[in-house]
């Protein structure tokens, strides 16, 4: 049965409907321009990578680079620029995947469920931590493809689906936990799903070998990555799980109570296919027992496609309970994260820094990065000690060589190198190490040592002789910033 007409707001025609849907959508995904002087991790290694792109650098063999190529071509698209062009870009790519699970709620439903399905999306990705929803970073880059793959998928077209997971593949290999929901929703069609799949794997790797990249990319993004995933700094991830898994629902209770509504009034068939794809979502979310926030990315699409069922079944059952309990449980992300806005947005016409312990580190970055614009000549280099790939995107310069933080050099995951120093990739960061001194670049910043001094540059003995060259120029509250002499 069709709700469309029972939930329709009286005198509105569905085209006026479809036009303020869109408008609240993209009023959604425009709170993001309120960080505008910000850049927050991940997206500024991203754009980092971009901009070494731009001089005609190779990622893996030219620069270290430990995530798939397409995080860094999708900030190729705006030219590795913070700013204007960023928060543009991410709220474009924002109402782009709420028009997909529009879409694929619709397609599973009616009108009312895309409807119900988009809002949801947009608004829970500005009502949450912003470490989590503002970056676009690996997580955040699959939420296209893996509603791509799976609208596909369920429209029974097996090969489209397989290529929108495997470009999702090419951002985050998360997307196989993509490939296997869409093997789920037709399994008749696994041959034509694994093709399209394979697809732009397979292209990515011609451009690999040719560009002499493979050795780079496996090291990389694989070892380095499997030995991070399987060297997790959680002591016991079974109660980070359920305690981080809890907090996340506590903010999403809208659409965690409107899919178990929607679950328990499913058909069989529905029930199985949509739950078995939740269910792959949180296995991926749950990869290396970190929970972090923005893995959680992977179950938003899941969860609002069934609460988006919820909602419209609850709304046509218990019109104005259902419309009351959900307004008051949407609540609650609004009053938490909602001023957050405001205070940045005001910051902003007062043409003031936030006061904000969350961008401690990139206002420092920024200030570092005032300092080095003041002195650098054409055709400088820069190398940042610690990970701190803003400063690479407010300068737009790039690295010497091969190494651009101390991740590689440290074995020491930017995660933890903040209080730890104990090494999951001890033996080849001394060889990384003998690379780096090898290299000439014309500024050094260490925006890490009087963080964590024992990780501190000066402390290992090998890189000594090389520090020899630099001579300290300024400092900021949080980093060294030395100029090569000789």
């Amino acid at each position: 049965m069709s709700y469309d007409t029972r939930l329709a707001t009286p005198g509105t025609s569905p085209l006026g409907r479809r036009w303020a849907l869109a408008f609240l959508i993209l009023a959604l995904a425009c709170f993001r321009l309120c960080h505008l002087r910000l850049l927050w991790a991940d997206e500024d290694y991203h754009l980092a990578a971009a901009i070494h792109l731009l001089h005609g650098k190779i990622p893996y063999r030219d620069f270290w680079y430990d995530k798939p190529p397409l995080c860094a071509v999708y900030y190729l698209f705006i030219g590795g620029f913070a700013g204007w062009p960023l928060r543009l870009f991410d709220a474009a790519y924002v109402c782009l995947a709420c028009w997909l699970i529009y879409r694929l709620a619709r397609s599973l439903w009616t009108e009312a469920e895309g409807s119900a399905a988009a809002l949801l999306l947009a608004f829970f990705l500005a009502f949450y931590l912003p470490s989590a929803v503002i970056p676009f970073a690996a997580d955040a880059i699959l939420l296209v493809p893996h509603l791509a793959a799976v609208y596909y998928a369920q429209a029974k077209s097996p090969f489209r689906a397989g290529l929108y997971g495997g470009i999702g593949f090419l951002a985050n290999t998360k997307a196989l936990f993509v490939l296997a929901s869409c093997a789920l929703f037709l399994p008749s069609g696994i041959p034509l799903l694994l093709l399209g799949f394979a697809a732009p794997a397979v292209l990515a790797w011609i451009g690999a070998l040719a560009t002499g990249a493979t050795a780079g990319y496996y090291e990389q993004v694989w070892r380095w990555g499997l030995i991070y995933a399987a060297q997790s700094p959680v002591t016991r991830p079974l109660v980070n799980g359920i305690v981080r898994t809890a907090d996340w629902l506590g903010f999403h209770a809208a659409i965690g109570a409107g899919a178990v509504f929607a679950f328990v009034r499913l058909p069989t068939a529905e029930r199985a296919k949509l739950g078995a794809w939740l269910a792959l979502s949180f296995a991926a979310a749950a990869i290396g027992w970190r929970f972090a926030p923005h893995y959680f990315l992977q179950v938003l699409p899941a969860l609002v496609v069934l609460a988006a069922r919820g909602a419209v079944l609850a709304l046509h059952q218990f019109r104005k309970v259902a419309a009351v309990a959900l307004a008051l449980l949407l609540l609650a992300p609004f009053i938490r994260f909602g001023p957050r806005y405001a205070m940045l947005a005001y910051d902003a016409i007062l043409k003031r820094e936030p006061h904000w312990i969350d961008v401690g580190m990139d206002l420092d970055s920024q200030e570092v990065s005032r300092k080095i614009l003041a002195v650098r000549r054409p055709g400088d280099t820069l190398f940042v000690w610690g990970y701190r790939p803003d400063v690479y995107v407010y300068t737009r310069m790039i690295s010497d060589g091969l190494f651009w933080d101390s991740q590689p050099l440290t074995g020491v995951p930017a995660d933890r190198h903040l209080h730890a120093q104990d090494a999951i990739y001890g033996g080849p960061a001394a060889l990384n190490r003998q690379k780096l001194t090898r290299t000439k670049p014309a500024y050094l910043v260490d925006g890490l040592g009087l963080l964590n001094p024992r990780l501190a540059p000066e402390n290992y003995s090998d890189l000594q002789p090389w520090l020899a060259h630099y001579k300290l120029i300024a400092r900021t509250k949080l980093s060294l910033i030395y100029r090569r002499t000789y």
